[in-house]
This record gives structure tokens, sequence and C-alpha cells, in this order.
């Protein structure tokens, strides 16, 4: 039986964890925003991924934890540890950017939106893993496979999908733009199969939990 370390959403959720832990000592000595956050404009460039670990408060870090325990293990199962940990920072990441800057156009002509955010958490990364999830199973595999839809079409379709999810799980004080952006790049990439072993770079074959 695989040891639990040589699990990715394992490693993940360790990693959150030191992280948030790390925060609180942080904390004691200057604001945990300005260094682990992201925002506008991106002058400490660690943050690109610091903001995708680091979590506003315990609730934040379990509702995350719970979430990527859920679709961590499922998405695990069909990908390397190198892809799985690479495909985490960098959707996390975007999403993030997203966020920041959808503010900055946004904020002065939406009521509900503050030009200036501070992004943190993982939420964009699980976005794009149940994003990846819904596209790339046997299910719609089966029913979108028989439909002929050009790139142009599956991106709208893909992102119509990112909204409606998007504005059903909607709370006060979330990231949705990031949410959105996670979304609908995890659709594009299990479109794709990105996320499917076979190179070189990916080293071994992963192993079921």
């Amino acid at each position: 039986m695989p040891r639990l370390t040589e699990s990715p959403t394992v490693v993940t959720l360790g990693a959150i964890g030191a992280v948030f832990a790390l925060q609180q000592v942080v904390g004691l000595i200057l604001p945990q925003t300005l260094v682990f956050g992201m925002s506008r404009p991106v002058a400490q460039p660690w943050t690109l991924v610091t903001s995708v670990y680091a979590h506003g408060g315990p609730s934040h870090l379990l509702s995350n934890a719970v979430a990527l325990a859920v679709l961590g293990f499922l998405l695990e199962r069909e990908t390397t540890s190198l892809r799985y940990h690479t495909f985490f920072v960098l959707t996390g990441t975007i999403a993030g950017l997203a966020e920041v800057y959808a503010a900055r156009l946004l904020g002065p002509v939406v009521p509900w939106m503050v030009g200036q955010v501070n992004v943190l958490g993982a939420s964009g990364a699980i976005f794009a893993f149940l994003g990846y999830l819904l596209a790339s199973n046997r299910l719609t595999e089966t029913v979108v496979g028989g439909v002929s839809l050009s790139p142009r079409a599956q991106l709208a379709l893909g992102g119509l999908c990112a909204a409606a999810i998007t504005i059903a799980t909607a709370n006060p004080g979330v990231a949705l733009i990031a949410h959105f952006t996670g979304l609908l790049l995890g659709f594009l990439a299990g479109r794709a199969h990105l996320l499917r072993p076979g190179t070189a770079l990916d080293g071994p074959e992963p192993t079921n939990p």
C-alpha cells in the first residue's frame, strides 16, 4: 500500500497547514496579508505562490481543506505528482491574478466590488480541480464527445458552466472572479486531458492511494 506521503493531496494539505502555522507566527510581527497575500501591484513575487497556500482564518482553511481532500484524492488517481502540484500552483496563481486585476477594472463601476483586494486561499486551484473532474469524466466524454463543437463554442460552453457554478456557490466575501477563472481553466484542461501521464517529465506512473 502506498505511503500517505506519496499522495500529492496529503502533501498539499500538509503544506497548507504548515503555511497557516507560519502565518500565525509572522502575524505577531507583520500583517499576514502583507507577507503572504497577493495584491496589486505584485511587488513581492513570492506571493504568487504563498497566496495559494495561505488562508484568512481557521474556517477558511477548514473549508478549503475539506474540498481539497474530496477533489484531490479523485484527481490524483488520473495524474502524476508533478502534474498535480504544477496544476495546483499555476491555476491558483492565475485565478488570484484574475481576481486582483478584475477588481482594478471593475471596482470603479461595480458597486459591490472594491478596487483593491488582497487574495489568500486555495479556492481558485480547488475550483480548477472541480472543473477538470467535471470536464474529463466518462459521462461528459460520452455526452460532449458525440457533439461536434468548435474550439470557440467549447470555450463559450465552458464559460457558461463556470459562471453558473460560480453563482450557485457564491457567498459574501468570496473571490468570485478567482472561482470563475479556476473553474474555466479546469474545464479547458479537462477537455484537453492535460493531466494525463505519459511524458518523460512526469516520472513514474501514478498509483492509487
